[in-house]
């Protein structure tokens, strides 16, 4: 048999509420798929906090029972990576355990700063105040869910002794570690994006800027080379791009998982950038010259990776800064090329919210039960079945005149501005089902609508993306998908596992570090993605010249909102100081 029908790899995704544990075969067929809960605390509002070890113990769980499911001896396994949230894990240096982030009195398992956390906006606003170099990475200010005011906020609250035994990680980097006990580092590290440069950058040489920690009162960071932090590439420290071998599975993290010790460990990812790597290989037809290698058709894909909230992730052959854009980083995914992350910070999450705090919640919930459909497509089929009753053209006609801005937990891209709230022109009395579908809509032309704001600021400072790949729950909306592609007037490109694309994509990140074992072939991740990536589904913007001008006119006021917002806060502020003075 050959080494495609014998082998087998493991993916392992940790979401915010999840771990998941995904097998494929070498032709990156999902032969089994597994998933257990993880636990978040909430010791206070805005305070979301995880464990490692909760979090180790569900990926025990969730690999044992995909290997199960899978049908496969364990000793087929030739690999494993994680992704995970760009959360921050917390160990100490003298003993390797877990350290609390809750301060005083908190338990040391609850070790890792959930990345919706927001803990930490005084020193968010103290880093952002420096206006340092290191910030043109990150879109030109930090975001409260970025790590290193986390990891100032954590310097304010802790002992002296106790900040300077701490070693701060990236969740995966953090995985990784517990698989491996070595303490190597991602390219794609959030820690290290925040407040190191990589090679070929405009400002200084390679490795962490003391001027930008000592300008934010972190400078411990620094003491043994940045050790803290994962130390300085090629001296102390290590730092692989994704799925390069970080090194064998201990004996004790392989008894743990049910797998043979020294197995290949792969450089694991952000979970979204997980998703680009299972998403924007998917084979479809994009009219491209068949003599052109899909490869060179990369910078023009840009990745959706839609679940609780959205990132989207375009890769560039060159440094492009983009305002509100996160990046760009060099060598995170391929050796080389540059990657830029947009985002917005609450999506799922904002349909939820909109849904369930409607009137209408409760009845509308039970007659989608009665029908055996889920929620979210029975209000679908509903707005359609308005649309023939109402005798209008499409769906979005029926909110012609609704009009919905939706940043209820600020914005994160291209605004990067947390101040931003929501906003609803056209909100009428009504507590029927009909205005909960009114709003559910709104909610979704919102996402759509930003996406296109996302987009078109992405390509106006050099990029260059033409076609949307788009993985995630979120997928599930055919509302949803039509809406994005029309509103962004391109075409939106499906994987064939749309649920599991993210753990698809670090189950080719193991497949690739088992590539670098002794005696096998190396492959690149391209190499990698061509062979495992399935068939994609495609979905092509509305040619219906009247839906189009529609969401055209929607979109120049979804932009008039938004930079009203801001200058209404203004005019007040304005009023306030000159009455104060």
């Amino acid at each position: 048999m050959s080494e495609n029908n014998t082998a087998h790899y493991i993916g392992i995704d940790v979401g915010t509420g999840s771990a998941r544990a995904c097998v494929i075969d070498g032709q990156g067929n999902i032969v089994g798929l597994a998933s257990q809960n993880i636990k978040t605390w909430q010791p206070h509002p805005e305070f979301y906090e995880q464990s490692t070890t909760n979090i180790w113990d569900s990926i025990r769980a969730a690999v044992r029972q995909g290997v199960k499911e899978a049908g496969v001896p364990p000793s087929s396994i030739r690999g494993l990576a994680f992704d995970a949230t760009c959360s921050l894990a917390v160990f100490s240096k003298e003993t390797d355990k877990p350290v609390t982030v809750g301060g005083p009195g908190g338990s040391d398992d609850q070790n890792v700063i959930l990345w919706l956390d927001h803990r930490a906006v005084e020193e968010t606003n103290i880093i952002n105040a420096t206006d340092h170099p290191v910030l043109q990475y990150v879109g030109g200010a930090m975001s409260v869910e970025m790590e290193m005011p986390k990891i100032l906020w954590l310097k304010k609250h802790m002992g002296h002794e106790e900040f300077q035994d701490c070693e701060f990680y990236d969740l995966a980097d953090a995985l990784t570690h517990l698989a491996t006990g070595t303490k190597t580092r991602s390219c794609c590290s959030v820690v290290c994006k925040q407040g190191y440069l990589a090679p070929g950058t405009k400002y200084g040489e390679e490795g962490w800027q003391l001027d930008f920690l000592r300008q934010i009162g972190l400078e411990d960071l620094a003491t043994n080379n940045y050790s803290p932090l994962g130390g300085i590439n090629g001296k102390n420290g290590q730092y692989l791009s994704a799925g390069e071998c970080v090194g064998p599975l201990s004996e004790k993290a392989a008894a743990e998982l049910g797998l043979s010790p020294g197995i290949a460990v792969g450089s694991g990812v952000i979970d979204a950038y997980a998703g680009w790597i299972g998403t924007v290989g998917a084979k479809v037809d994009l009219g491209l010259d068949s003599q052109i290698d899909n490869k060179e058709h990369l910078s023009h894909r840009l990745a959706l990776v839609a679940g609780t909230s959205t990132c989207h992730l375009a890769m560039s052959d060159t440094e492009l800064f983009v305002p509100g854009v996160w990046g760009p980083y060099r060598d995170v995914i391929i050796p080389g090329a540059y990657v830029a992350e947009g985002g917005q910070s609450a999506t799922g999450e904002l349909i939820r919210h909109v849904v369930e705090s409607h009137p209408a919640y409760s009845a509308t919930l039970a007659a989608a039960k009665e029908a055996g459909i889920s929620l979210y497509d029975f209000l679908n089929d509903y707005l359609h079945k308005e649309v023939a009753k109402s005798q209008v053209n499409h769906v979005p006609e029926l909110a012609k005149h609704f009009f919905f801005y939706g940043d209820l937990w600020g914005n994160r891209s291209p605004l990067a501005d947390p101040r931003m709230s929501g906003t609803i022109i056209g909100l009428r009395s009504d507590q029927s089902t009909k205005s909960l579908a009114l709003h559910y809509y709104g909610a979704l032309e919102f996402i759509a609508l930003q996406t296109r704001q996302i987009v078109e600021t992405m390509n106006e400072h050099g990029h260059q993306i033409s076609t949307i790949f788009m993985s995630g729950s979120q997928t599930l909306n055919d509302l949803l998908v039509h809406l994005i592609a029309s509103a962004c007037r391109m075409p939106v490109v499906l994987p064939e596992y749309v649920h599991a694309a993210v753990c698809h994509g670090a189950a080719m990140l193991a497949a690739m570090a088992a590539s670098k074992a002794p005696g096998a072939k190396p492959k690149d991740l391209w190499s990698v993605m061509s062979q495992m990536s399935k068939r994609g589904r495609r979905v092509d913007p509305t040619t219906d010249a009247h839906e189009q001008g529609l969401l055209q006119v929607k979109y120049e006021v979804f932009l008039d909102m938004c930079f009203k917002q801001r200058e209404y806060r203004c005019l007040v502020d304005g009023r306030l100081h000159a009455a104060d003075s």
